[in-house]
């Protein structure tokens, strides 16, 4: 069966919904009483699984895809500044937790699927910056660097990796493709709330 490239954003946005829904539940920027020192260690669960995964990616999409510019959507060391304004220095961000467990991606499609996700949550963290710099004003902690991501080219990069989607479901013309697209970033969702339920669960109980 021939898919319709046209349907293939369409798709991920309704058959990845409920695993979005999840992933949204266990982010805990717009907690209304979040400290400096929980926003710390949410970053550093967020690094924690954001460094391996870019990693796989990078293997996986830059020689397929070398016009998605994969290296230049690497966020792991935008984290890292934001956790060193936050007190962690060289050796102490070596020492931090990795998720033990990645999504499965097999291949390019999966791999598109999981990038789906990271650069949709940079899309919706455009929204969650303004909160926290509402949230913090007059608290120093840092710059904000991995929500700030690509600054007010944040649109069009989004619209780039739209259009590699799309050209290659078009290229591919396969439902298969597609459905291993639409695996790709339910798997990463998933992997995504088991990562950060875990580090949670293990975070200093608020007092």
């Amino acid at each position: 069966m021939s898919s319709n490239p046209e349907n293939l954003l369409q798709r991920l946005k309704l058959e990845t919904r409920p695993h979005h829904e999840r992933a949204e539940r266990t982010v805990r920027f717009l907690d209304p009483a979040l400290t400096s020192a929980e926003y710390r260690r949410h970053l550093e669960a967020l690094w924690g699984l954001h460094a391996p995964l870019e990693e796989r990616l990078a293997e996986q999409l830059a020689g397929p895809l070398p016009g998605l510019r994969i290296g230049e959507r690497r966020k792991a060391h935008l984290l890292e500044e934001d956790l060193r304004a936050l007190g962690h220095d060289a050796e102490s961000l070596t020492k931090l937790s990795r998720a033990p467990w990645l999504p499965p991606l097999p291949g390019v499609p999966e791999a598109l699927g999981c990038c789906y996700v990271l650069e949709g949550s940079t899309l919706g963290g455009q929204v969650i910056l303004r909160h926290l710099q509402r949230h913090f004003a007059g608290v120093p902690v840092g710059p904000f660097a991995f929500l700030r991501a690509y600054g007010d080219q944040t649109g069009p990069m989004w619209r780039a990796l739209g259009e590699t989607l799309l050209h290659a479901s078009d290229q591919a013309a396969s439902e298969a493709f597609d459905a291993r697209v639409v695996k790709g970033a339910q798997d990463t969702f998933d992997a995504f709330v088991a990562w950060l339920a875990q580090e949670a669960a293990h975070a200093p109980v608020r007092l």
